[in-house]
């Protein structure tokens, strides 16, 4: 910060001034409030919830190895009781791609709220195979896809879900599913 300087005047007006100002009473300085040294540190009210959505998510369980046949980066579900030749065909493209949701730019709730209300809706309608876009995670922090596992996580806990993998890079690649619905 600088430190202000009185200006200089020449000796005529100097003398003018201070005959113009030499009535003039100060002002006092107005009262200031004290400063708080004890303030509250701030609650992380997300974190806290992000802890708590983890805890209980963990605490329903994981899915067993059979449910989930992930195979390296590809994801990869099938309900238990079917065979493994419903992914192949969902994998191949045996059923139309019907409907589509897309979950790009949602935070976790919100994106929660959109599928299941998506999939009711499909169930509603009667369809079969639906895609899931829930992004790549490109401008995610760490360039980690967010929603993906939860997604996954969300669809292989419903009951209308009956198998889902990785959709074809031309509908999406790592970035969406297709999920194959209960007919």
């Amino acid at each position: 910060m600088r430190k202000a300087t009185k200006p200089v005047l020449p000796e005529g007006e100097s003398a003018l001034f201070r005959d113009a100002v030499r009535d003039a009473i100060p002002l006092e300085a107005p009262p200031r409030a004290p400063l708080v040294a004890n303030r509250a540190s701030p609650v992380p009210v997300q974190s806290l919830l992000d802890d708590r959505d983890a805890l209980a998510e963990s605490a329903a369980g994981f899915l067993s190895w059979e449910q989930s046949l992930d195979t390296g980066e590809e994801a990869c579900f099938l309900r238990e009781g079917l065979g493994r030749e419903v992914v192949r065909k969902l994998r191949r493209g045996h059923w139309i791609v019907q409907d589509m949701v897309d979950l790009h730019g949602l935070n976790r709730e919100e994106a929660r709220r959109l599928l299941s209300a998506f999939l009711g809706a499909c169930t509603k309608r009667g369809l079969r195979c639906v895609r899931v876009i829930h992004g790549k995670g490109l401008r995610s922090p760490n360039r980690e896809p967010v929603l993906k596992g939860k997604v996954q996580h969300w669809l292989a806990r419903r009951d209308e879900v009956l198998a889902f993998c990785q959709a074809p890079q031309t509908l999406g690649g790592g970035g969406a599913l297709l999920v194959l619905l209960k007919a």
